[in-house]
């Protein structure tokens, strides 16, 4: 009995956490779709992960203004928590083609002024950006990230 309380309040106390950490204005606009032909484009960086590293850095100058600079999209009302699953589970073609083409309903601008090669380690970036336990976020961010 003892243990089912337990573990019934850590429940409680996690989905609380998680809850908080979200931006609850956020909800994803389901017009937003990348074309077939970008969905399916591949990171000509994908094979250098090193460069995640630098994608973190345009990240923070470009994005972290509305999505927070641990990508929960907490900064601005209606900025998307970039470590949903539903944004984590698309393509690096669709993420690409997004912050290529930005959003202009949802205030996300166009960043097709960055180079393409800056877009795709912005990419890279926010595969690094998948919800982590309050010591692994530490740890990531005296690592350099």
């Amino acid at each position: 009995m003892k243990k089912t309380l337990s573990v019934a309040a850590l429940s409680l106390t996690l989905s609380c956490l998680i809850a908080a950490a979200q931006n609850s204005a956020y909800w994803p606009d389901p017009s937003w779709k990348a074309p077939p032909a970008a969905v399916a484009q591949v990171n000509p960086l994908a094979n250098r992960p090193e460069l995640a590293r630098g994608g973190r850095k345009l990240f923070l100058r470009n994005c972290a203004e509305c999505h927070g600079k641990d990508g929960t999209g907490k900064a601005k009302k209606h900025s998307a928590n970039l470590q949903f699953p539903a944004i984590q589970l698309q393509t690096d073609g669709e993420l690409f083609w997004k912050i290529t083409n930005g959003n202009t309903g949802r205030e996300m601008p166009s960043f097709s002024k960055l180079p393409e090669p800056e877009r795709w380690q912005i990419v890279m970036y926010l595969r690094e950006l998948k919800p982590r336990s309050t010591s692994e976020r530490r740890e990531h961010i005296n690592n350099g990230f």
